[in-house]
């Protein structure tokens, strides 16, 4: 998500409360990459490699972790399709920062994904630009597509069905990047209309569609679950799709722990989102499913050792494979990570 979207702002996280509620690491020894965080330095926004060591330092065996598009650190000069390059520049110099050893063994944006405005008539060199940047570790593009009118307009309203964007998506594609897609669940329609035009495509779904539960879906939660379930099980067709399993803490859930007096435990996010989770889980298969922390964005929720906890929890009933696959390796495929 953007650092400073239109409409409606990101609340922030809250140390404080946070600090209420300590959990030691469930099963330490599991591997994991956290293939969806983000890094900024805005006002009141300051989320940068000291900020996430600290997050990535409370437990888990956090091994590397994928930089996704908040359209930070874009370069103040130059032509507006090329400023984006700005971000890959900064995200790459944090990683070389943490693949140096000085900072413990995690290495921190491990992949990079980039903005890149794939309408633009430039689109092939700016992606040529964007993995000269990333020194090997650019991964593909996040074009946000994300809107609604209970959340914020962020994007053009039908953008993954605009012609110009499907020229500039099937460039992403010839070239052997992957795509994030960032939507809320109204959207989900789209996105199974752009995968009909290009199944072969290497997309994953972030935040399990991104499910809205304010405005005028709230107290409508059953009815919400059965039109996001259906959306979602066209999706899951299409073999090379995988989706991010998080960004449950967000605001716009409706779940509002951020509002609470105390921050949840792992167990209160279990009995929270188990369904959630495990729905999407069985519908697409551990092998296409990523555990996500969309930190600091659902830090408003909980502490980075309280989420993995949670997921740890939430995931137990399955084989030690389907795990593995859960919290590394299905993002170590989708990614190319070799950690």
């Amino acid at each position: 998500m953007s650092a400073t979207p239109p409409g409606r702002p990101n609340p922030s996280p809250n140390p404080e409360w946070l600090s209420r509620r300590i959990e030691a690491a469930v099963e330490p020894e599991l591997a994991i990459i956290d293939p969806h965080h983000h890094l900024w330095d805005v006002v009141h926004k300051r989320y940068l490699l000291d900020e996430i060591l600290e997050d990535v330092r409370s437990g888990h065996d956090i091994r590397a972790t994928v930089l996704v598009e908040a359209r930070s650190m874009f370069r103040a000069y130059g032509p507006e399709d090329m400023k984006c390059v700005g971000e890959v520049e900064f995200a790459n110099g944090i990683a070389a920062m943490a693949a140096s050893g000085l900072y413990g063994p995690t290495r921190v944006c491990a992949g990079i994904v980039s903005h890149a405005d794939l309408r633009g008539e430039r689109i092939a060199e700016v992606l040529d630009a964007l993995d000269r940047a990333g020194g090997g570790r650019f991964k593909g593009v996040r074009h946000n597509a994300a809107q609604d009118e209970d959340v914020r307009k962020a994007a053009p309203a039908g953008l993954l069905r605009d012609p110009e964007f499907r020229r500039g998506f099937k460039i992403l594609q010839d070239k052997g990047h992957r795509f994030d897609a960032w939507l809320y669940h109204p959207q989900i329609p789209d996105l199974v209309d752009l995968m009909r035009a290009f199944p072969e495509a290497r997309v994953t779904l972030n935040h399990i569609g991104g499910r809205v539960g304010i405005g005028r879906f709230a107290g409508r939660e059953a009815e919400t679950f059965v039109a996001w379930k259906r959306d979602l099980a066209e999706l899951a067709a299409f073999p090379n799709l995988t989706v991010k399993v998080g960004g449950l803490g967000m605001f716009f859930t409706g779940w509002g722990f951020h509002e609470r007096p105390e921050p949840p435990s792992s167990d209160d996010l279990v009995s929270a989102w188990s369904d959630t989770v495990r729905t999407v889980i069985d519908m697409f298969g551990p092998s296409r499913c990523m555990f996500e922390s969309n930190f600091p964005v659902d830090k408003i929720t909980s502490s980075y050792a309280v989420l993995w906890n949670a997921f740890k929890k939430m995931s137990m009933s399955y084989s030690a494979g389907e795990r593995r696959d859960l919290f590394h390796d299905t993002a170590a495929r989708f990614y190319d990570l070799h950690v």
